[in-house]
């Protein structure tokens, strides 16, 4: 791709994270080997200072890969048009591609993307999640039995990415002499699972206000911003606005706003008891994410236990 007249945008959409990077490896693959890459967060950084910087162009390459993540938070209109006319405008050289793990943008936005250059990673079905797991253990000489793969699903984020990281930390875990059974998964991730928002917002849905204020703290001190912890509550705040918009919460309704294991959907259910009306959550999710912009480090710590505390006491407990 290097030397092309113009740039390229590539959108790259939906919750199944692996295929999503394997897609911008190969892509990577395709380009130059001295391409400069950066990334952004949409939301965390400025839209205006992402577009000076694709504008600008690179001092040290000819050839760059600019990615900019969470994208579905750009939806005001300036930002939206601001965003568009770079994408038209993308200089010789600049591969840009968008990622979100929404399944649609802005429509000005996917409009000025290249049809063939936009792809929807969409969760795998439940049949093929037993059969990924299954080859995963096998390719690394495993045994592993179905209430093993079961406990697996229930305690992992659905996608093909945190499958892989947290299998391989299992079997790192249990080395490979053994059939992996469901109270070895629980006993391994356990001990070797790492906090993130997602486990936050599991923490928050049954109102255990000591795990959920131990959890903040651990990805306080891992050096996660705050920007993303918010982002990442709003997305699980956004996807319970979903659950309760189901009229009937069927295993088909369920997996289409991607809640597909009898744990999540354990999770989604404990946070409509305390949240019926999401709205309120996400509003003061808001409110907090402005305290934090202006009120600096020194008051981070504080205000993001604040925010879980009343998170997780929700809307019924006052």
């Amino acid at each position: 791709m290097a030397g092309n007249s113009s740039g390229n945008c590539f959108l790259f959409l939906g919750p199944e994270l692996g295929e999503k990077f394997d897609a911008l490896k190969a892509l990577r693959k395709k380009l130059s080997s001295d391409t400069e890459e950066m990334s952004f967060y949409a939301g965390e950084t400025p839209l205006d200072d992402i577009v000076s910087v694709i504008r600008n162009g690179s001092l040290f390459s000819e050839d760059r890969l600019i990615v900019i993540k969470n994208t579905e938070t750009i939806k005001k209109k300036d930002e939206a048009e601001l965003l568009v006319s770079c994408i038209k405008h993308l200089e010789g050289g600049t591969t840009l591609v968008l990622i979100s793990e929404e399944t649609r943008l802005d429509k000005r936005i996917e409009d000025a993307v290249p049809k063939e250059n936009k792809t929807i990673f969409w969760e795998l079905f439940e049949n093929k999640k037993n059969e990924w797991l299954s080859a995963f253990f096998r390719r690394s000489d495993c045994s592993i039995d179905e209430s093993g793969i079961r406990t697996i699903l229930e305690m992992v984020e659905n996608n093909t990415d945190a499958l892989n990281r947290e299998c391989s930390r299992i079997i790192l875990f249990l080395g490979r002499e053994k059939t992996i059974t469901g109270e070895d998964v629980e006993k391994s991730l356990s001990h070797t699972r790492e906090e993130s928002a997602f486990t936050l917002f599991a923490a928050i849905a049954r109102g255990n206000l000591p795990l959920s204020l131990e959890i903040i703290r651990s990805l306080s001190a891992s050096k996660q911003s705050f920007q993303a912890i918010t982002a990442a509550l709003v997305w699980c705040f956004r996807r319970l606005r979903d659950f309760l918009a189901i009229d009937s919460a069927s295993d088909f309704e369920l997996k289409k706003i991607g809640i597909t294991t009898s744990r999540a959907k354990a999770d989604y259910s404990e946070a409509a008891r305390r949240w019926p009306r999401p709205a309120g959550a996400l509003a003061l999710i808001g409110e907090y994410e402005y305290l934090l912009r202006s009120s600096g480090t020194a008051w981070e710590e504080i205000l993001l236990d604040r925010l879980v505390l009343r998170l997780a006491r929700g809307m019924v407990a006052g």
